[in-house]
C-alpha cells in the first residue's frame, strides 16, 4: 500500500485571520468546523479537493517569525504570470509580500510568496511542472 498525503494540519494564533488569508489569496473555504479538546479546528480546501487534500487550522501556535530568506512554505500554482502579479500587487496593498514576482529557470518558474498572518510563507507560481499545464512539462 503507497500512502496518500491528504491534509497538513496546523495550530495558528489567530485562526479568523488565517480563514481570512487562505480565502482570500487561495480561493480555499471552510468545508467543515468543529469543537475539539476545547478549542475550534477548521478544515479547508480548495473547491472540487475536498476530498483529496485539506488544510486543518486551530488555535494555540505562535507566529512562525521566519526570516526572508527562509524559503520554507505552501505553494500554489497559478494559470498565469498575470495572475502572480495581480495576487503580488493585492499582498502589497495587504502588507503581506515577501517575495515580490521574479522569474527562475524551469522547474522553479514566475513565483511570489507572501506571508500568512501566522508567519508561513505562501508561494503562488506559474510555469511549474505542477498545477494549471502540468501535464504538458517534463519534471526534470
Amino acid at each position: 500500500m503507497r500512502p496518500t498525503l491528504t491534509h497538513i494540519a496546523l495550530h495558528v494564533a489567530d485562526l479568523d485571520a488565517c480563514i481570512a488569508f487562505y480565502e482570500r489569496f487561495c480561493g480555499m473555504a471552510v468545508i467543515h468546523q468543529r469543537a475539539g479538546k476545547g478549542s475550534r479546528i477548521v478544515w479547508m480546501s480548495e473547491p472540487g479537493k475536498e476530498h483529496s487534500f485539506i488544510l486543518v487550522m486551530m488555535p494555540g501556535g505562535v507566529d512562525r517569525n521566519l526570516p526572508a530568506t527562509d524559503y520554507s512554505h505552501f505553494g500554489f500554482a497559478v494559470d498565469s504570470r498575470v495572475a502572480v502579479d495581480a495576487i503580488a500587487a493585492e499582498a502589497a496593498r495587504w502588507g503581506c509580500l515577501i517575495w515580490p514576482p521574479r522569474d527562475e529557470p524551469y522547474p522553479v518558474g514566475y513565483y511570489c510568496g507572501l506571508r500568512d498572518p501566522n508567519g508561513n510563507y505562501v508561494e503562488f507560481s506559474y510555469g511549474q511542472p505542477l498545477g494549471p499545464g502540468a501535464e504538458q512539462m517534463p519534471i526534470p
